[in-house]
């Protein structure tokens, strides 16, 4: 098996089950995929991670776009867009090795806030602070949604997901933009994710009649723990290099 061919069964198999979840909570593509993609081929990362990051929400909008809560999402936002400057340049001058450390670390913060289920007040502030965190990590790693969903949490299943989709399909456009005006934005990453985008639609597609399910506090552990697995594991590659 060439090692085109294995990125994209094991990195799509991991879009996939990020989609599954993403589909019915509301976030966690990148969560997942990013770093067992970085662990894959990091030269890709987090281009490839930004092209299923802008697809996927877009049909959350296409079901659930009148539940947007647009006066949260005006001020996240905000707050991404002087992140996503900041992000670029953690992706200019961090090198390789320094990357996957940083999304491991990244992750596994993530997981740690989420898993606590830290109760975060929702307003102007908190969603502003929240969506420029989201603008640094989510352009620098391809991992962005914790920060806003955390603010999030204790909304209703549908505002969530609408919201957060609205959120992630423009800061992963904005994070693809920035990455191109950077030169940090390779033909290569942009032809892997378009690859995985199939992968995408099927785990949609597949989150639909296990929404009621997956919304649940079990699998979402469950998840949560092999996203901090993945990430020991791009740690502990990316310190060995």
């Amino acid at each position: 098996m060439n090692h085109e061919l294995f990125v994209l069964i094991f990195g799509g198999l991991a879009v996939f089950a990020g989609a599954v979840i993403q589909g019915a909570v509301g976030f966690g593509l990148g969560l997942l995929a990013s770093p067992i993609i970085a662990m894959l081929e990091p030269r890709v990362v987090p281009g490839a991670v930004h092209i299923v990051n802008a697809t996927l929400p877009l049909f959350t909008l296409a079901r659930e776009w009148r539940r947007v809560d647009w006066r949260g999402f005006g001020f996240a936002v905000l707050g991404r867009l002087p992140g996503s400057v900041a992000g670029g340049f953690v992706v200019v001058y961090v090198s390789t090795r320094a990357l996957g450390v940083l999304v491991g670390v990244m992750v596994l913060v993530a997981v740690a806030l989420t898993a606590r289920s830290v109760a975060v007040p929702r307003n102007g502030g908190t969603l502003t602070a929240a969506g420029f965190l989201s603008g640094v990590t989510g352009t620098a790693t391809g991992i962005g949604g914790p920060p806003v969903a955390l603010v999030y949490q204790t909304a209703k299943g549908p505002q969530i997901r609408a919201t957060l989709a609205l959120f992630f399909v423009l800061g992963a456009l904005q994070s693809l933009a920035l990455l191109a005006v950077l030169g940090r934005l390779p033909a290569r990453a942009l032809v892997t994710g378009a690859a995985l985008v199939p992968f995408v639609v099927l785990g949609f597609a597949v989150s639909g009649p296990l929404r009621r399910y997956l919304d649940g506090g079990r699998v979402r552990r469950a998840v949560l723990s092999v996203a901090a697995l993945s990430a020991v594991a791009v740690l502990a590659r990316s310190l060995a290099a």
